[in-house]
């Protein structure tokens, strides 16, 4: 059985213009890591998060290899990795500038029949096999809902002019953005910056609106 692909089926998420545009994410879930501080930090909170994320996605997505038996499990290519950004203090989302004061959440997202249940089952097993301490992981249930997204070629440190663009299409529809409580600038990881030169990575914003 041919493995199925969240972004080949679902395009309107994950493969979206360079053109900003207006999208109604639904409710998913996703593994989670809450964190605070810069990325780029070599051996940092971050780099433990992802470590931590792609354990538990491959634990669930290699479960048929094992005794493991999960219902409605299919055979699946792991989504990409995917994260949450905000500041404390600063209303519009994010400011590039101090990457120290990052506040994220990293996640990747998981099929549909994952439970907490199942769930429970991979954080064990990961911990286990891998040696890893898994409790900062979380089933992270969120509907994104109204936003406006695009997708950017090039360096992280040049998303805002990406984001500049996307806040001039939401004024000139008539929207405004929304960091509210629970809504965040959003970005979704299409490529891997250790593979790729930074000036070819793409990289999908997400701004919450309304």
């Amino acid at each position: 059985m041919e493995s199925f692909d969240y972004k080949k089926a679902y395009k309107d998420l994950y493969q979206p213009k360079s053109k900003p545009g207006i999208i109604q994410v639904p409710a998913m879930s996703f593994v989670a890591v809450e964190g605070k501080g810069d990325p780029n930090e070599e051996g940092g909170a971050y780099a433990d998060a992802l470590a931590l994320l792609y354990s538990i996605s491959f634990t669930i997505k290699m479960s048929y290899k094992g005794s493991k038996s999960i219902d409605g499990y299919f055979p699946y290519v792991v989504p990409p990795l995917e994260g949450l950004w905000w500041m404390a203090g600063v209303p519009s989302g994010i400011d590039y500038s101090h990457k120290s004061d990052f506040c994220w959440i990293s996640m990747i997202r998981l099929p549909e029949f994952v439970n907490q249940e199942v769930f429970d089952w991979a954080k064990a097993e990961a911990a286990k096999k891998k040696k890893l301490d898994t409790r900062p992981a979380q089933l992270f249930c969120w509907e994104e809902g109204l936003c406006v997204q695009a997708m950017h070629l090039g360096s992280y440190n040049d998303e805002p002019a990406t984001i500049a663009q996307m806040t001039d299409f939401i004024k000139e529809n008539g929207y405004t953005e929304d960091f509210s409580k629970g809504r965040f600038h959003h970005e979704i990881y299409l490529s891997d910056p250790r593979k790729t030169a930074p000036e070819k990575c793409k990289t999908i914003i997400r701004h919450p609106i309304k």
